[in-house]
C-alpha cells in the first residue's frame, strides 16, 4: 500500500467515502502523501523548508511519476510550502483515479437522476478500516512506529485528523503520537512542518 493511499482511507469513511477532513487539509494532506512516496523511492529529500531532487530516473507508478516530472521540470521553484499548495489543487482527484485503477474503490452514482454524481467508495471495508484501526491501536497501546506508519501518524497529526483518530484517549496517547512525529527521520520531519504551517493558515483563513 502506497502512503497516499493509506492516507486517502484514513480520511475518508470506510463504508461511505465521505471526507473527514475539510477540503484544504485533505488536499495538502494528500499533496504532502505523494511527496512522501518519492522520498521513500529515493527520488527527493527535504531539508530547511526546500526540495531537493536526488534522482531523475522515472518511478514505475504513474503518479509519483508526474510529479516528479513537475518537480524536474522547475528547478527554480524549490520551496515545500509552494509545492504543496501546487500539488494540493489536483492530489485528492489524481490519488482517487489511481485507488480506482487498482481496485481499490469503486465509482457509484448518487443524487437524483437529473443532478447525479460521481463518489468513489472503499470496495473492501476491512481494507479500508484497516489503516485507521491499526494506527489508533498502536497509538493508544503506546507503541513505536515502523517508518510507514510514523510517516502516516505525521500526516495525520499535522491535518489535525488526530482529533477524530484518538477521540476519548488521554492526553499521554496524545503525548505520545506527538513523540512519534518528532521522532520522524529529518527529511520527513520536514516535509511535515511544512504541511503544519499549511494547514494551520489554512485554519486561520477558514475561521475568517
Amino acid at each position: 500500500m502506497m502512503i497516499a493511499d493509506e492516507f486517502w482511507f484514513m480520511a475518508h469513511d470506510d463504508q461511505t467515502g465521505r471526507p473527514r477532513l475539510y477540503e484544504s487539509a485533505l488536499a495538502h494532506g494528500l499533496a504532502a502523501a505523494l511527496l512522501a512516496e518519492l522520498h521513500y523511492e529515493g527520488r527527493i529529500t527535504f531539508a530547511r523548508g526546500h526540495i531537493q531532487v536526488l534522482q531523475t530516473s522515472p518511478p514505475r507508478d504513474w503518479l509519483q511519476h508526474l510529479v516528479l516530472d513537475r518537480l524536474i521540470a522547475e528547478p527554480h521553484h524549490t520551496g515545500t510550502r509552494t509545492w504543496l499548495a501546487f500539488l494540493a489543487t489536483t492530489a485528492r482527484e489524481q490519488v482517487t483515479i489511481r485507488m480506482w485503477q487498482r481496485g481499490l474503490l469503486e465509482q457509484r452514482q448518487v443524487g437524483r437522476l437529473w443532478r447525479q454524481r460521481t463518489v468513489y467508495v472503499p470496495t473492501d471495508m476491512n481494507t479500508a478500516a484497516w489503516s485507521w484501526a491499526r494506527l489508533s491501536i498502536e497509538l493508544r497501546n503506546g507503541r513505536r512506529l515502523k517508518t510507514f506508519d510514523q510517516a502516516l501518524a505525521g500526516l495525520t497529526l499535522h491535518t489535525q485528523l488526530d482529533t477524530a483518530l484518538l477521540d476519548g484517549a488521554t492526553l499521554a496517547v496524545r503525548a505520545h503520537l506527538r513523540r512519534v512525529v518528532e521522532q520522524t527521520r529529518p527529511p520527513l520531519r520536514d516535509l511535515f512542518a511544512d504541511l503544519g504551517s499549511v494547514i494551520g493558515a489554512s485554519v486561520l483563513s477558514h475561521r475568517t
